[in-house]
């Protein structure tokens, strides 16, 4: 009896200890992955006079995204959304947390702010650095062959749902990168210099890079291409919708920043364009990542 009761305080420290871990390689994946919005000048002005609504919804939006996300690579094994929903919020503090340590750092929110400026700033830098939060388990930390095995059967239950996952692990890829660049000036500088020739030949060759990720990494699993398999194949079913979540993404983005705003329609689309060539790089290396 005793030492069955040891087995599981054992169990349980050692379950403790890998979500401890967890949480430091979440910390870390905030810091390293939300660090390069962190220290752009655009991003701390936005977070003062970003519309309070496309705010919201960029929060609302995340919520979504860091549940799949938590549910596939959360600070630990997670088998039911339950698990995935505490890993969700566990990174959204995480990011709240290192927001606040480093804008603090950097003299972005100090006090006599208004607490509208400050909590603006909290807000949309948190985004991404929530996204990087649950990253960091998948880029640093290693699985021992009882966590693949565990993945393994975990991926074999999702087969049916597989395809949407990828899609969405795509969006989600893009989303993240473009939120980097798309608050830019050289965003808008690029898409003004640009005629619609070049944006011509960026679709033709964010497509084909995305192509390239898309077929080297085989989307491993259920959707690893095999030697029967047409090129075409992956071509038609994973990179072509992979391009459009991207464009798709890159509109999203643009407008709930106000670079849409009292724009032409050319210059829109001529912008989207611009921002999806990043989206569809992140949208393919999302495979690599995840």
């Amino acid at each position: 009896m005793a030492t069955g009761v040891n087995t599981e305080l054992d169990h349980d420290q050692h379950r403790t200890q890998r979500f401890m871990i967890g949480l430091g390689r979440g910390g870390a994946g905030a810091l390293i992955f939300g660090l390069p919005m962190l220290m752009t000048m655009e991003l701390w002005h936005l977070g003062f006079y970003i519309e309070r609504y496309r705010l919201l919804l960029l929060l609302l939006i995340n919520i979504p995204l860091l549940l799949v996300l938590a549910h596939r690579i959360g600070f630990e094994e997670t088998f039911t959304w339950r698990e995935a929903a505490r890993d969700a919020v566990i990174a959204y503090a995480i990011a709240i947390v290192m927001s606040v340590l480093v804008l603090l750092l950097f003299g972005n929110i100090k006090p006599g702010m208004p607490d509208s400026e400050i909590l603006g700033k909290i807000a949309i830098q948190a985004v991404p650095a929530s996204i990087g939060a649950l990253l960091g388990r998948s880029q640093f930390g290693g699985q021992n062959d009882e966590e693949a095995e565990q993945q393994d059967e975990k991926e074999d239950s999702e087969i049916s749902t597989s395809y949407g996952r990828e899609l969405f692990m795509m969006a989600i890829g893009a989303l993240f990168l473009s939120l980097n660049v798309a608050p830019t000036e050289e965003i808008i500088l690029i898409s003004f210099k640009m005629t619609a020739w070049h944006a011509l030949v960026m679709i033709v060759a964010s497509i084909l890079i995305m192509h390239g990720f898309v077929y080297a990494v085989a989307f491993r699993g259920t959707h690893e291409l095999t030697e029967d398999t047409p090129g075409s194949h992956a071509f038609i079913r994973f990179t072509l919708p992979g391009y459009m979540v991207a464009l798709g993404i890159s509109f999203y983005v643009l407008w709930t920043f106000g670079r849409l705003d009292d724009t032409a329609g050319m210059q829109v689309l001529l912008s989207a364009v611009v921002l999806s060539f990043p989206g569809a790089v992140g949208a393919a290396a999302a495979r690599l990542i995840l």
